[in-house]
């Protein structure tokens, strides 16, 4: 070999080429992937809606009160064992014979309840704070992380 080093490596033309390739995935993937998070919180708020409109249909079809208790990632169903009866204490089997109706699959989303506390709903579909007595009927906001509220309309049970 003469006295000639050969030099190894990149040019400045390749090096900007790729910079500029991973911008561009970077710019269409990074969105794809929020919106993955978006969806995740959604089919949480879905099954909470569900869980509730069932809890709802339960307590008309079976004309017995039906309890709902939600906690910051699970929906806990009962049903009175009788027509008549002041208090819950059966769970009620879901949509397939589970009695699992709504459980968070999503880390840090969170469902809570305002105001507070278990959810009566009626023999007649009427959401109550009560579960005997003077049936003063109660809306409720459900707010899930990362989603618009859930509303219950106590007069009608209707959740939207």
């Amino acid at each position: 070999m003469s006295g000639k080093s050969i030099e190894r490596g990149f040019t400045m033309v390749e090096l900007i080429i790729v910079m500029i390739l991973v911008g561009i995935l970077a710019a269409y993937a990074v969105p794809k992937f929020a919106a993955m998070g978006s969806l995740s919180h959604d089919a949480w708020r879905d099954q909470v809606k569900a869980a509730l409109r069932y809890a709802q249909k339960a307590a008309v079809s079976h004309r017995r009160l039906v309890c709902v208790d939600l906690s910051a990632s699970a929906v806990a169903i009962q049903i009175a064992s009788a027509h008549g009866a002041t208090s819950c204490n059966t769970p009620l089997g879901g949509p397939g014979g589970s009695g699992s109706f709504a459980g968070n699959p999503v880390p840090g989303a969170t469902a809570s309840v305002s105001p507070a506390g278990t959810i009566y709903f009626q023999p007649d579909g009427r959401a109550t704070a009560l579960s005997a007595g003077v049936h003063v009927t109660t809306g409720r906001s459900i707010t899930i992380t990362g989603t618009s509220a859930l509303q219950l309309f106590g007069e009608t049970g209707y959740v939207q």
